[in-house]
């Protein structure tokens, strides 16, 4: 089963450049997107509705702002059950998290907020990764295998990101945000792409400034984070797909018991 998390910084906008041709030629067997920025009003069915897949969504209740998404392939005889929110008001409002639930496996499409705009904003990030604490650790002692996949606006260590060094004291790479990363960690949580790739100075989002994606001055924000015992048989960053600021991460699951 391949695995894609896509930031797709308005579904509407990586449309236009290019997703219904990247889908057709990488056939995800789930795909989760964040930031959508849309709902079935504005997108239209072709999208809202994908061919050949099943899809949960959960738009922001503020027009063209945040939201996420899972799309499942359909499969004879297999039932996709979509759901929303982490029980958190405000992110459910601003439609932080969509889960499906397939036979022996949940995937989570997650939002983090993002500090970087000021104290405020950061201050609610803060809130956010408190609430979302425990929410994680249920998830675990659940025992039901699970993938939570988005873009989490941190880069863990100073392999995560170009200019380490110049980004100790900004928002996404701040000593707090870090600790609460390693903490996740050390519950049980596993970041496979780094398990699996653990030299690698691999990116996922570059600014529009700077010339930064073409000079890959970047950060790895974006992450699938498995459960013990689902079988990650692989994980790749997808640099030059250039459907968003974002780059697609995706993870191939093995077969599970």
């Amino acid at each position: 089963m391949k695995v894609t998390t896509l930031n797709v910084n308005g579904l509407r906008s990586a449309e236009r450049r290019g997703f219904s041709t990247w889908l057709k030629r990488h056939k995800p067997d789930v795909l989760c997107m964040q930031e959508i920025r849309c709902d079935e009003e504005s997108l239209g069915p072709e999208l809202w509705k994908p061919r050949g897949y099943a899809a949960g969504w959960t738009p922001a209740h503020q027009k063209g702002y945040a939201g996420t998404a899972v799309w499942a392939k359909k499969r004879p005889g297999r039932t996709v059950r979509f759901s929303s929110g982490a029980g958190h008001l405000r992110a459910d409002s601003e439609g932080r998290a969509t889960c499906a639930s397939l036979p022996g496996l949940d995937v989570w499409s997650m939002y983090l907020p993002s500090g970087s705009s000021g104290p405020e904003r950061q201050a609610w990030k803060m809130e956010f990764l408190e609430h979302i604490t425990p929410w994680f650790g249920q998830v675990l002692r659940s025992g039901r295998p699970t993938l939570v996949c988005g873009d989490l606006n941190i880069a863990h260590q100073a392999i995560d990101l170009k200019n380490w060094r110049s980004n100790q004291k900004n928002s996404g790479f701040l000593p707090e945000e870090r600790a609460w990363f390693t903490d996740l960690l050390a519950s049980g949580w596993r970041d496979v792409f780094r398990e699996l790739n653990p030299d690698s100075h691999a990116y996922s989002w570059w600014s529009n400034r700077g010339n930064a994606r073409e000079n890959d001055v970047g950060w790895r924000i974006d992450y699938v984070l498995a459960t013990p015992g689902v079988p990650v048989l692989g994980a790749t960053i997808e640099r030059d797909a250039d459907l968003s600021d974002h780059a697609p991460v995706s993870v191939e699951i093995g077969e599970l018991a």
